[in-house]
């Protein structure tokens, strides 16, 4: 294993002997200068890891070595060390991007502790990191075999997705499959929990009854509206759990987070059904009795979510609220830039709705481009290429208009969407929908045992396109495919983000309530 080089530069190196001889037995190769010229010759003729740099010398300065050093090698860490507790001084040396900051007189041990925490901080976090999770491992597995409720499948899928993101930042390939495949075991211990309960929960027929995609706007929303603040309700389509968790150190920075809570979709968990049932507090055959003209079934070819403000405004109605809102969806770049110029008027409203389509259509585009498969090859690529995004976006400029106005924030969503990879086969007609993770049709011929079956819709609260319609849903991380060229289907949809099934990732997501710092 190659030797750590230091270069320590101090006008009274000869006096730091005992210090560099400690550092020698513990196994570093240590250069010496003392005055910042002689110590910029040295850099640049030999490899360095890492600069002990003294802030007084008589010549340049420490400071303005500093400078000439973060010129010419910006990745190279620079330790300063100083006798001077002044504040400027600090600021000047902390404002040209030191790594650290020591005071003389300095021990062995700080020199010591100062290596570590600068060269081997990744390798000691991962590590640490790797050595927790295993830990964790066993209570996890442990809790899949209990009868869990509802709350406490929301506490493993933030326990899970906590270690994913934790593992990610480590880079440790190995524990990063093992919490793989123990999403894996949760995913198929959380389909037999839906199983299990889902029609005792829409029918009231259980006392954990969680909320849901009907219920969330009556319990989360409402009660916001008696503040005396305009509030902002966002709902990004397609917001995971784990993005909102990649979101949250940004917006931290203009919001405090109030609650931090994970809502059930219903199924299917897809738009058309999810989205429609949150605006109007109803379930989808409940939408397409009461309000026939807003309801869009499957084989219809417009658009499924157009009537999103009409349920909502109707929704209000019903409740007996009286107030000034606004609806607003953005589904590309210019209309995002339109609803930016408008902000402020929507100050002067109660509620501000606005639907942001971007994460869907990623998705989306990550199955048909291969430019973006490249791109967003695993989970955390993907995490990755939503959040470049956000950095970028007009949603991020929203939301940070709404922090300097003071207003309340809710963000939320109304579905996730799994990487799928095992083929399921399914045969249908002509009328069957297209979705890859859940199927509708009249004729529909399946392995029972691979799927969670409503033989009758009016179980689940689901139209029925034909009399004898039934749903079936895909569980865990698999995909409907169909025997007719089923090699190339299976090779093209493989490895793809899908939603309308039953998975953690699908049905368990963000519902967040921010206030402007």
């Amino acid at each position: 294993m190659r030797k750590i080089n230091i270069l320590w530069v101090d006008d009274e190196i000869d006096l730091l002997k005992p210090h560099i001889l400690f550092l020698e037995n513990k196994g570093y190769n240590v250069f010496t200068s003392n005055n910042g010229n002689e110590a910029l010759d040295i850099l640049k003729t030999n490899p360095f890891d890492i600069v002990f740099l003294d802030e007084q010398m008589p010549g340049i300065s420490g400071i303005e070595t500093l400078g000439f050093i973060k010129s010419a090698h910006p990745n190279i860490p620079v330790i300063m060390i100083t006798k001077s507790e002044e504040e400027k001084i600090m600021e000047d040396a902390i404002g040209s991007n030191i790594s650290d900051y020591l005071i003389k007189p300095v021990n062995p041990n700080q020199i010591l502790l100062c290596l570590k925490k600068n060269l081997e901080n990744k390798k000691l976090i991962s590590e640490k990191t790797a050595f927790d999770y295993q830990q964790e491992f066993r209570g996890i597995g442990l809790k899949l075999s209990e009868n869990l409720n509802t709350e406490q499948w929301i506490e493993i899928y933030k326990k899970l997705v906590y270690w994913e993101l934790e593992l990610e930042k480590s880079n440790d390939s190995g524990m990063i499959e093992v919490l793989k495949l123990q999403k894996e075991e949760a995913n198929n211990a959380f389909s037999k929990f839906i199983e299990k309960n889902y029609f005792k929960w829409l029918h009231n027929m259980s006392d954990d009854i969680p909320i849901m995609s009907h219920t969330l706007v009556k319990k989360k929303l409402f009660p916001l509206l008696k503040t005396n603040k305009p509030v902002f309700f966002l709902v990004i389509d397609n917001f995971r759990y784990d993005q909102w968790k990649t979101f949250q150190p940004v917006l931290e920075e203009y919001f405090r987070v109030v609650k931090d809570e994970i809502y059930y979709s219903i199924l299917p968990t897809t738009t058309q059904y999810a989205r429609n049932a949150l605006f109007a507090g109803l379930m989808p055959s409940e939408i397409e009795k009461k309000y026939p003209k807003y309801w869009v079934n499957e084989t219809d070819n417009k658009g499924r979510n157009q009537y999103e403000d009409e349920l909502f405004s109707e929704l209000l109605k019903r409740f007996g609220i009286n107030i000034k809102h606004s609806y607003n969806k953005v589904t590309n770049l210019n209309v995002g830039k339109k609803l930016v110029d408008t902000l402020p008027n929507l100050l002067k409203n109660k509620l501000n709705i606005i639907v942001y389509n971007f994460i869907d259509m990623l998705s989306h585009a990550r199955t048909e481009m291969e430019i973006i498969r490249e791109l967003a090859n695993d989970e955390s690529a993907y995490r990755s290429l939503t959040f470049s995004w956000f950095e970028h976006s007009h949603l991020f400029q929203i939301i940070k208009f709404i922090s300097e106005n003071n207003a309340e924030l809710i963000i939320t969503t109304d579905h996730g969407s799994i990487r799928t990879y095992y083929p399921v086969k399914v045969v249908g007609d002509k009328s069957t929908n297209t979705n890859l993770r859940y199927k509708i049709g009249k004729s529909l011929n399946y392995n029972k045992k691979e799927v969670f079956e409503v033989v009758n819709p009016d179980d689940a609260y689901l139209p029925k396109n034909f009399v004898s319609a039934k749903y079936i849903f895909a569980k865990k991380n698999n995909f409907f495919a169909y025997p007719n060229n089923y090699n190339y289907y299976v090779n093209y949809y493989k490895n793809t983000f899908q939603h309308g099934g039953i998975s953690l990732e699908e049905m368990l997501i963000p519902i967040i309530h921010l206030k402007a710092k």
